[in-house]
């Protein structure tokens, strides 16, 4: 950059009337730096601390269970779009599921797996057998979790998307699942007939 000023006895002045006051001047450092090249350096800091939402454990039949039956287990998490300035530029992010891991509490797991599970009909609980169903061996109660594991892409200033070289894990808050046993047994009337029969919640406990 050169910087000219005109005398003002000069009317209309041209160009070469313009005598230099400062310059030449170089707007830029010396090797300007490549704003592109200075957000992929940073792009996976700034995607490993987007708010992203894991969504929910989800379980069927819940809370209650029973040892031996198969429950079946989904989560909600979905793909999530952001919009952040990293160094004066508009970045848009986005975050896609790409595989789950299931901590059932008992010492196992599934996954990592791409498979999110889905929501059975009540009449299927404790008999449809799913590919993230899990079927608890003792009773107790057990924590179980879920954790998503997340791929990125960012794009600058509305440009093509490009792959974050990376990903994000986020584990769900535990569920606690309580699992129980079932007996069976042959009784002669009803609750309604005898609320202190064996089985009725009335009952007292054996």
């Amino acid at each position: 950059m050169i910087w000219r000023q005109a005398p003002k006895s000069i009317e209309d002045p041209t160009w070469t009337d313009y005598p230099a006051v400062s310059g030449p001047t170089c707007l830029f450092d010396p090797e300007p730096g490549n704003v592109l090249d200075n957000i992929a350096a940073r792009i996976l800091t700034d995607f490993q601390q987007l708010p992203v939402n894991p969504g929910t454990l989800e379980a069927q039949p819940f809370p209650h269970t029973l040892k031996g039956g198969p429950t079946n287990f989904y989560t909600t998490a979905g793909e999530q779009t952001f919009n952040v300035t990293i160094l004066g530029q508009t970045v848009h992010l986005t975050a896609t599921p790409a595989s789950f891991t299931y901590t059932f509490g008992d010492g196992t797991t599934l996954g990592p797996t791409p498979a999110a599970g889905y929501s059975i009909p009540e009449t299927e609980w404790l008999t449809n057998d799913t590919r993230t169903s899990h079927s608890y061996t003792d009773t107790g109660n057990y924590q179980a979790t879920v954790t998503t594991n997340f791929t990125g892409t960012y794009s600058v200033n509305n440009g093509p998307p490009l792959p974050i070289n990376g990903t994000l894990d986020i584990t769900t808050p535990a569920k606690t699942i309580h699992v129980w046993k079932t007996e069976k047994a042959l009784v002669a009337d009803t609750c309604q007939e005898n609320p202190n029969s064996w089985g009725c919640p009335g009952a007292e406990t054996r």
